[in-house]
Order: C-alpha cells, then sequence, then structure tokens
C-alpha cells in the first residue's frame, strides 16, 4: 500500500530550493511538513539573472506584490532580448514578450506583413508590437487593466533570500548543514533519510532534489539517466562577473555572439550582470575571459568565475519518491532566460499532481512526459538561433549552421520558410509571435503569405498595417522613461 505524504524535504538551496520551499509552504504548508537542507559553504551556480513572463502566474500564486519582488532584488523591467551577431556579424534583432500586430482567422499578422514588404509598404515588423518599440525607446510602465508582457532582470541571490524570508514565514523548517549521504529503503531503493556531516538523520517522504549539477538524489543515488544535446547545442561553459552600472538600465537583455559562444549583459538597478557561454572546444577559458572583460562596460565587482555544464535532460524528472527540479534535472543554457521557468513550471506540475495519499505510477508517468515535451520545445527554440544563421566566419558557426537538427524543429523551419506559417501547440511556452520574431530576426522570411490577405484592396492593407503602427507610436510615446518608471514604482531596497 502506498504510504501517505506528510513530509516533503528539499535538497539544496539556491533559486529552486527557495522557490520550491515558498510554494509549497505556502500552498500546502497547513498539511505538510516542509524542510529544506542547505548549506552555506556551498555555493550556487546563480547565473539566472533574467526572467520570461511566466513568473508573473508564480508570484500571483503566492500573493507576492510586484513591487515588493522587485525592489528587493534590485529588480528592473524585461521586454525582450536583443540578439546581436546572431544573424550575422553586425546585424541585430529584438525578440519581445508581445505580440504582433492583429491576426486574423485564418492567418497570424506576419503574412500581412510579408505582402506588405512584397510592395515595399512596410517597416521593421516590430514597429507594430508595442513591447518591442517601448524597449527600443526605453520606455515602459505597468497600466492599469495591461497584458502582462514583461518580465524581469533581477538579483538572484537576493530572489532566493526573499523568498527564504517568505517561506520561513509560513512555517517552512530550513536545516544547515552539508549533505554527507543519502540513505535508502532496502526493498523499494526509493530515499529515506538525508544524513548529515554532523551526523544528523533528516527522514521524509517525498524528496525534492535542488542540489544543482551535482544532482545527488536524482542521479548520483538513484542512477536514472541523462540525455545528452551537446551535439545540437555544444556550448560547455560559461564564466560570469558583475559590475558596476554606468548607465541608466534598458528594459531588455542583450545577448551577444562571438566566435565561440555569446556574451550575456543584464541591467540590474544597481549594477549590471555579466557573462559568456562558450564552447570550451573552440576557446579556452582563459581567453574567453579575457574577452568577457574586455567588452564590458564598468569596473567588475566580483572575480569572474567559470562554470562547467553539459546541455540535456534527465531521463526521468521524477523518479521513484524524487523529483529533479532546476539544474539537477537538465539544462539549457540561458539565451532565452529559460531556467526559472522550467522551475516554476515543476514546482506548480508537482504541486497539480500531488501524491498526497501515495504515490501512482500514472501520475509519475504524466509528469515527466508534461517535463519532457516542455524540455523539447525550449530545446528546438534554442537551437534555432544558432542553426539559422548566415554566420561562416568561425569553425564555431560554421558546425552550427550545417550541424543536423531534431526534425520537429526542421519541420517548423520548413513549414515558415515556404508559407509563413507557425503553429503553438498545446501548452507550449513559445508562442507564435515568439517563432516569428527569431525565425526573421536570424535571416528566415517567408517566400509565400495566406491568399486570404489577398482579399483586402492595396489601399485597404497600407491602411491596416498604418493604423497598427500609429496605434502602438502612441502607445509607447505615452509611456515614461524606464528607468523613471523603475524609481519611482519598485526602487531598490538592496543593500
Amino acid at each position: 500500500m502506498n504510504k501517505s505524504i506528510k513530509k516533503v524535504v528539499i535538497a539544496g538551496g539556491g533559486t529552486a530550493g527557495w522557490m520550491a520551499a515558498a510554494a509549497f509552504s505556502k500552498l500546502m504548508g497547513k498539511n505538510l511538513d516542509v524542510v529544506l537542507v542547505e548549506s552555506d559553504d556551498i555555493g550556487t551556480v546563480g547565473v539566472g539573472e533574467a526572467t520570461i513572463p511566466t513568473l508573473h502566474l508564480f508570484h500571483r500564486l503566492l500573493g507576492l506584490k510586484e513591487q515588493d519582488v522587485m525592489a528587493a532584488t534590485n529588480a528592473t523591467f524585461k521586454l525582450g532580448i536583443q540578439f546581436e551577431n546572431w544573424h550575422d556579424v553586425n546585424k541585430d534583432y529584438l525578440h519581445s514578450f508581445g505580440f504582433l500586430g492583429k491576426d486574423c482567422w485564418a492567418c497570424g499578422f506576419q503574412h500581412f506583413w510579408v505582402k506588405g514588404m512584397q510592395q515595399n509598404i512596410v517597416s521593421e515588423i516590430g514597429d507594430y508590437c508595442t513591447e518591442h518599440l517601448a524597449a527600443r525607446q526605453g520606455r515602459f510602465a505597468v497600466l492599469p487593466n495591461q497584458d502582462y508582457n514583461h518580465a524581469y532582470h533581477m538579483d538572484a541571490s537576493l530572489y532566493a533570500k526573499f523568498l527564504r524570508k517568505f517561506a520561513e514565514q509560513h512555517g517552512m523548517t530550513r536545516i544547515e548543514g552539508k549533505i554527507a549521504d543519502v540513505l535508502q529503503h532496502d526493498d523499494s531503493g526509493e530515499i529515506k533519510a538525508l544524513q548529515l556531516e554532523n551526523g544528523e538523520v533528516i527522514e521524509g517522504d517525498l524528496f525534492i532534489d535542488c542540489t544543482g549539477f551535482r544532482a545527488l538524489l536524482i542521479e548520483q543515488t538513484l542512477n536514472t539517466g541523462f540525455d545528452d544535446w551537446s551535439h545540437w547545442l555544444p556550448c560547455d561553459s560559461a564564466i560570469a562577473v558583475q559590475t558596476e552600472a554606468v548607465q541608466q538600465p534598458i528594459p531588455y537583455t542583450r545577448s551577444i555572439a562571438h566566435e565561440s559562444g555569446w556574451q550575456w549583459r543584464i541591467p540590474l538597478q544597481t549594477r549590471t550582470g555579466n557573462g559568456m557561454v562558450f564552447c570550451s572546444k573552440y576557446i579556452s577559458d582563459a581567453d574567453a575571459t579575457e574577452l568577457l572583460l574586455n567588452n564590458i562596460e564598468g569596473k567588475p565587482i566580483n572575480q569572474p568565475r567559470v562554470i562547467k555544464f553539459k546541455t540535456g535532460t534527465r531521463r526521468q524528472h521524477w523518479n521513484k519518491n524524487c523529483v529533479a527540479v532546476g539544474l539537477s534535472s537538465g539544462f539549457l543554457e540561458p539565451l532565452e532566460s529559460t531556467s526559472i521557468h522550467l522551475i516554476q513550471r515543476s514546482i506548480v506540475r508537482l504541486l497539480q499532481l500531488f501524491p498526497s495519499n501515495g504515490i501512482i505510477q500514472a501520475d509519475v508517468d504524466e509528469f515527466n512526459q508534461q517535463t519532457k515535451i516542455e524540455m523539447d520545445n525550449i530545446r528546438d527554440f534554442i537551437i534555432l538561433h544558432y542553426k539559422v544563421t548566415d554566420r561562416e566566419d568561425s569553425r564555431f558557426w560554421r558546425y552550427c549552421k550545417n550541424m543536423p537538427i531534431p526534425a520537429s524543429l526542421q519541420h517548423r523551419i520548413d513549414m515558415f520558410s515556404q508559407s509563413g506559417k507557425v503553429y503553438k501547440y498545446g501548452n507550449e511556452l513559445f508562442g507564435e509571435s515568439s517563432w516569428i520574431q527569431v525565425m526573421m530576426g536570424q535571416g528566415l522570411i517567408p517566400k509565400e503569405y495566406h491568399p486570404i490577405v489577398d482579399l483586402m484592396e492595396p489601399a485597404e492593407l497600407q491602411s491596416f498595417l498604418n493604423n497598427i503602427k500609429a496605434t502602438v507610436k502612441r502607445k509607447v510615446d505615452s509611456l515614461p522613461a524606464h528607468n523613471d518608471f523603475v524609481q519611482h514604482y519598485c526602487k531598490s531596497t538592496a543593500m
């Protein structure tokens, strides 16, 4: 008979651990004993300082006020990501979080835009999207009843600290200590307890592995297995460094492609997060560090640190009575800021499938299937940036341009390049506007458009396009400067 779940033990802190602790203590703490085990001596990876708009849902679930979270985490707003040198050297584009133009029942706005392009009556497609234009002009405000198409740049360590305080207020217990051993039940192989270096034994019914790349429970103990995706995503190293802010923060992340990888710039209120993601096959750690330090603004405020990783996914994210959340479950490089989203989705999915009366294999299978679909979708979207490029100036880019890719991604590329069609399937993270912006930004322009567009007379099409563009411009012109709004709305309280 299945054992009812009365105690959840979270192994590890960081963003993943404290997001899990906050959610479980707030939403299930009255009926559940929630314990988190971490050591102050073990550092966290902590490079994920940019988010995507789905984080609003998590904060709403927990009853957190946006201004409070942002002020506590030194945060600014994020309306998208600017990709520099990705299509080709000195060619840039922006992937914004907004929706493009207006769709009709038969096709998306891109079909109207493509015909307008062929007739030379349009400007860049981002001019027909409020968030896109606002990002480029450095404007933003949170308005009543607006769509939540914005995200955040935040200090990940301060976010974990904020959530720790929240979780402790809701009855979560934190235990300080290093995990020395993971004890298993002899009969089932399920995890029984965590044994700490000081000899303390922490028993539990369900264990959440937030031990990062070590994957101490899900892999080192349960030998779950790992699917390696490095043949599609060859970058295997990252360097992170923080710098003093030298200019007002912009409302978008910068992703700057180099010969053997790419660099991020994430502007917070009082500092900037910087980093380099690269493939060690084509550049050494020392050369990558030098390249990064030669391409930052402001004085470094910490020492650069190199992080090694392997892109891929755990074969099961829930195995026996252990659920992997965060880096222990797999890794996709932070190109589209999906790390915190995947943590959030794992937590919410586990809450929805929570095995109160004991673990049921059908629930485990459903959790793993949903997670696999989501990981595959995000994987394909990130591969797209590398594959569809005109860059051939280095061995790294020639490899990426010519590498075989998953059939699922090839289908999307073929469909869009021929007919301009793109679809969002089920609960996929990235919607049609995201795929369109990245495919077009990388230089993929459809050869054809949907025939329903031809029902519009030329003058009617021009009026349709001009009205959307004018409406977007009026709205953006009415917005304050991004930094002015930040200082008014959520000025940092972080010390």
